[in-house]
């Protein structure tokens, strides 16, 4: 078995050794939050367009619908009622804007939720947060290596 820069598991490293590992393990780290960053954009972004879809197929309904709708339901209403036709097509109008007002609502949830999406800052903070933790890391202390230990032991008993 082999470290990652290819050296065995359990051989001493030099200082050169490590801090090359180390450079690359902490580039590695940083291509990886950025390819998180970029897909929580990408979300975010996603999130940005249905709101835009639905607040231009709201607009489309209310403005391309009036004409034939407001005819159909005025007359519809107008049958089964027997009201004044100014009123039932009020009425129709009505419906129409009902039905806008419900594409708008979805619209105005798809964008909030992309404005609270906090995927760039989210990443950020965790970089923000591995540096700290980077800068106040201390070097592990080093005990003697077991081989002079022995032949301490061995000295002080012959």
């Amino acid at each position: 078995m082999s470290a990652p820069d290819g050296n065995p598991v359990g051989a001493e490293r030099s200082i050169g050794q490590l801090f090359a590992s180390a450079t690359t393990e902490m580039s590695a780290l940083v291509h990886d939050e950025i390819a998180l960053a970029k897909a929580q954009l990408k979300q975010d972004v996603k999130r940005g367009a249905v709101s835009g879809g639905a607040f231009s197929a709201a607009g489309a309904v209310l403005i391309f619908s009036l004409p034939m709708l407001n005819f159909a339901l005025a007359y519809g209403i107008r049958t089964w009622s027997h009201w004044n036709l100014a009123i039932c097509f009020v009425l129709s109008f009505a419906a129409n804007v009902l039905v806008a007002a419900v594409l708008a609502l979805i619209g105005l949830a798809f964008a909030k939720k992309a404005k609270k999406g906090k995927g760039p800052q989210k990443v950020a903070a965790s970089v923000k947060e591995t540096a700290g933790v980077l800068q106040n890391a201390k070097p592990h202390p080093r005990t003697a290596p077991v081989s002079d230990a022995v032949e301490v032991v061995a000295r002080s008993t012959s």
